[in-house]
C-alpha cells in the first residue's frame, strides 16, 4: 500500500482543525477487530482521532455531532467492508468527506477491508444488494432519490482517491 497515491483538492486548508483524523466503517464489520486496532495505533502515535461510540444518538439521519467531526477533522480514513454500503449512516458520513474535500482540502484514505475496490466503483456484490434494498424504500420521494445518488458518486469518487492499480486484491 505504501505504492499508492491518495487525492485531495487545491483548495487552501483551514488552519484550524479540531482533531487529525475522522475514522468511518460499518461497526458490524469492523469495530471489534480492524477499526478498533486502527484506533488504537493512532492514538498512540499521538494522532487526535474520533471514531463514534454508542453515545451519540441515532436517527434516520446523519447527527449533528457526527458532521461536525468530518468538518472538524483535517483527514477521513474510510474502512470500506463488505457491509459499508448498508449503512445510511456510513453513505451520509462519506458524502459529506467528498464535499469536505471539494470546500475544505479535506483528505480521503480508503481502506478496502476484505472488499475488492471495484465492488465499491461498479458498485456490485454486496453494494449492489445494499442498493437494491436502499431504492426498494424509495418509492416517489426526489429528494431520497437525490440521496441515493450522491452515495452511489460518493463511492465511485471514493474509489478515485486510490490508486487501485497498487492494491493488492484478496
Amino acid at each position: 500500500m505504501a505504492d499508492q497515491t491518495f487525492r485531495s483538492t487545491s483548495k487552501p486548508r483551514s488552519n484550524h482543525w479540531d482533531r487529525n483524523v475522522f475514522l468511518s466503517f460499518r461497526g458490524e464489520d469492523t469495530r471489534k477487530n480492524f477499526t478498533d486496532h486502527l484506533h488504537s495505533a493512532l492514538v498512540r502515535a499521538g494522532i487526535h482521532t474520533f471514531r463514534d461510540d454508542d453515545e451519540l444518538p441515532r436517527g434516520e439521519n446523519i447527527s449533528t455531532e457526527l458532521l461536525n467531526a468530518i468538518r472538524g477533522s483535517r483527514i477521513s480514513i474510510v474502512v470500506f467492508s463488505k457491509g459499508y454500503a448498508s449503512s445510511k449512516w456510513c453513505l451520509d458520513e462519506l458524502a459529506e468527506i467528498l464535499n469536505c474535500m471539494e470546500t475544505r482540502g479535506h483528505t480521503l484514505l480508503p481502506i478496502f477491508y476484505h472488499v475488492n475496490p471495484s465492488y465499491i466503483r461498479k458498485q456490485t456484490g454486496t453494494f449492489a444488494k445494499a442498493f437494491a434494498k436502499h431504492e426498494k424504500c424509495i418509492q416517489v420521494n426526489m429528494a431520497r432519490v437525490e440521496r441515493v445518488q450522491r452515495w452511489r458518486k460518493a463511492l465511485i469518487e471514493a474509489t478515485d482517491c486510490a490508486d487501485l492499480d497498487g492494491i493488492a486484491n484478496g
